[in-house]
């Protein structure tokens, strides 16, 4: 594939464009703070324009926030079957895998966590409890990952330790403005250290010394 070829297949949609802009304007000023013509102005359409791609601004809000639970939940899914497929694999290295994951996430859609926290409640009772269903989903997951390597740890205990980590790791935008967080890679191993020693010291084992693997 010609290198301009590739560049038309990973270039966003305009569903796509449209929905990073709201959630980073959601986020930064509160989703009744933002009109559908600034979310336009933002990608370089009017705001009646908007409506072809979704109905409202409730919409794309329902679409964050559903979208980014569907995704999670399937990047732990496959993690977890490629682990089972691999004849190689080991409990380490899939908790490690969720834990990259997870912290990809944390570093690169933080107004998607910030939405979660204040506009939650905004949507509609099924997309609610969609995305409540989902998450559920991809704690459990986590919780059978903790459990095989840490056969001694009750399951209450392990989904606690795995919603500890998962604030740990979800505290992403309260450490600086977008773009001012330290080195990526630096803080990508920093997080994934904290995480491995969270769940190490509640399966009542000592850290690895060497911390993340590079």
């Amino acid at each position: 594939m010609s290198t301009h070829a590739a560049a038309r297949v990973a270039a966003p949609t305009r569903r796509e464009q449209i929905l990073k802009e709201a959630a980073r304007l959601f986020a930064e000023r509160g989703f009744h703070g933002v009109g559908v013509d600034e979310i336009g102005a933002a990608v370089g359409i009017s705001g009646p324009g908007l409506y072809r791609h979704f109905p409202g601004k409730d919409a794309m809000l329902a679409e964050l926030l559903v979208g980014i639970s569907e995704r999670l939940l399937a990047g732990g899914e496959l993690r977890v079957s490629e682990d089972a497929a691999s004849r190689d694999g080991s409990r380490e290295a899939l908790l490690d895998a969720l834990i990259e994951g997870h912290i990809d996430f944390a570093l690169d859609d933080r107004p998607l966590i910030t939405l979660h926290d204040r506009e939650l409640d905004r949507l509609r009772d099924t997309d609610r409890k969609r995305v409540r269903r989902l998450q559920r989903q991809y704690v459990e997951v986590w919780v059978g990952v903790v459990r095989d390597l840490y056969p001694d740890l009750p399951e209450h205990e392990a989904r606690a330790t795995v919603h500890a980590v998962f604030g740990l790791l979800n505290s992403t935008p309260h450490l600086g403005r977008p773009g001012a967080l330290p080195d990526r890679a630096d803080t990508a191993a920093l997080l994934h250290r904290l995480a491995r020693g969270a769940f190490a010291a509640a399966g009542g084992a000592r850290p690895p010394l060497d911390g993340v693997p590079e």
